[in-house]
């Protein structure tokens, strides 16, 4: 059988113990691991906000805690067009995507190629958008 590998698209700003999580999580479940990050405008587009670390930094710190096997910048916000970059079997996300809109589109995008959507339990006492937050207000 041939590898499996697995996706885990992220923003990764302000990287934090969620982050760590949910590599090492979606690791276990693959051969190969691709970390997708999210370019600042995809992060504008989805959330509203611009990173404070630039992308060409999350890239290379989300490669250096080595982890993964390779970072994606990630400038459009179709995941099948990540999947026709990188192929992969797998894209692992925070459940607190499981029963949502957002999550069943998801699953119905990339399951028409075959790709499996694998949720992980989300860090909710850490987030970026909370330390955002917290330095917002101070």
């Amino acid at each position: 059988m041939s590898q499996v590998i697995g996706y885990v698209p992220g923003v990764y700003d302000l990287f934090h113990i969620g982050h760590l999580n949910m590599l090492r999580q979606a690791r276990e479940g693959c051969d190969v691991l691709v970390a997708g990050v999210v370019s600042d405008e995809m992060c504008i587009l989805a959330k509203g906000v611009k990173p404070f670390v630039p992308l060409e930094e999350r890239l290379a710190i989300v490669d250096a805690i080595g982890i993964v096997d390779a970072t994606y910048a990630e400038v459009t916000p179709d995941k099948l067009d990540s999947w026709r970059d990188i192929g992969f079997h797998k894209v692992f996300k925070g459940d607190d995507w499981r029963d949502t809109q957002r999550g069943r589109d998801l699953e119905a995008k990339v399951g028409s190629v075959g790709v499996e959507v694998v949720y992980f339990p989300y860090t909710a006492h850490t987030s970026s958008t909370e330390l955002r937050r917290v330095i917002a207000a101070s």
